[in-house]
């Protein structure tokens, strides 16, 4: 027996489907939108509908954007010679809070997780490599979680641009292990990337194909 009219628990099921929101939270979340009026509610629900038709994706380092290419590759200061790739948008957005990167980006679309379905067929590991050979830039910043998923995938891409003449660089290890960068502070953030170091890719084991 539903304890809500339906169009009110259609609503707490939408809204629990969001990253982190639990029924309780869900619940919350409704009955305040709710109480809010009609205009605010049309307002929020053309933000969620918008991106649809005004969203692209750049086709340089695959952040969304509403113009191709995007602000931050559009950018003639940016360093052209620095790629700092990332699994997301969220880890992007991270590092640009920080001010310390002024290079450009590689959005990967995730990290290595076998056990999910995520190969690198999944990602942009493809793309990366062709910029890269194309580009030649003098140095390739590899920013990922420090997880395991993470460490599997600084590894492997590692080990796919080792044949190129590009320095492969790390975040340094003021990241704890088991954390995400779209929740580390600014000063950890910036202590990261400061101090990030060279990759040996010589003793990674031979990746597997694409």
């Amino acid at each position: 027996m539903p304890k809500f009219p339906k169009t009110i628990e259609d609503l707490i099921v939408q809204l629990g489907t969001l990253p982190g929101v639990g029924p309780k939270t869900a619940e919350r979340y409704a009955f305040s939108l709710l109480k809010r009026s009609r205009l605010e509610r049309e307002r929020l629900a053309q933000a969620i509908t918008a991106p649809d038709q005004t969203l692209t994706t750049c086709s340089t380092c695959r952040n969304y954007t509403e113009a191709d290419p995007c602000i931050i590759c559009g950018d003639v200061k940016r360093d052209r010679e620095v790629i700092c790739v990332v699994a997301n948008e969220q880890d992007l957005l991270a590092l640009e809070h920080t001010g310390e990167h002024r290079g450009l980006y590689h959005i990967l679309g995730g990290t290595l997780s076998p056990a999910d379905g995520i190969t690198p067929r999944e990602l942009t590991v493809r793309e990366l490599v062709e910029r890269v050979r194309l580009t030649k830039p003098r140095e390739v910043i590899l920013a990922f979680d420090p997880t395991i998923e993470g460490e599997s995938t600084t590894l492997y891409v590692s080990r796919l641009l080792a044949p190129f003449e590009v320095q492969l660089t790390r975040l340094a290890r003021g990241l704890p292990i088991g954390s995400e960068l779209g929740y580390a502070d600014e000063v950890t953030l910036t202590d990261a990337i400061k101090g990030r170091r060279v990759l040996s890719p010589e003793r990674v084991t031979e990746p597997t194909p694409f």
